[in-house]
């Protein structure tokens, strides 16, 4: 039996610290490891039904993240998700129960998804231990 990691990232995807966590908690185990990428769109788009944009993005993310994570070691598997991150969850556990489930946002200073509590809900649907990590990413980078 494998064990199985869940990752719920945005803009810190393809961060060195998603892939460091990720590369060390599967070491030395038989892991199975799925990466959502949540499609974060703009209220205009939100409201239009108009997530394109957003999901190749995400998608690109995503790309990069999988593309990290191999040359780590780690094989990992993905896909593009909601664009609220417990929307994207949810939908995530219903395929994939987790044994952990990692969630990486931008620092205190930077999070919206630390601002809206997104970790603690999360904590509160999973049976799974949820782990956080701040890692700088593209917006607080550019």
């Amino acid at each position: 039996m494998s064990w199985r990691l869940l990752v719920i990232a945005n803009e810190t995807l393809a961060s060195r610290d998603v892939r460091d966590f990720v590369a060390a908690r599967s070491d030395g185990r038989a892991v199975q490891v799925l990466v959502i990428a949540p499609a974060l769109s703009g209220r205009l788009a939100y409201w239009a039904s108009d997530d394109r944009e957003a999901r190749r993005a995400a998608a690109a993310r995503l790309r990069k993240c999988l593309d990290a994570l191999a040359a780590a070691g780690v094989a990992a598997e993905g896909a593009v998700g909601d664009a609220d991150p417990l929307l994207a969850l949810g939908d995530a556990l219903v395929l994939f129960p987790p044994d952990e489930v990692l969630i990486a946002t931008h620092p205190p200073r930077a999070s919206c998804w630390l601002e809206r509590d997104v970790v603690a809900r999360a904590q509160a649907r999973v049976a799974a231990p949820v782990h956080q990590i701040g890692a700088e990413g593209e917006r607080v980078a550019a």
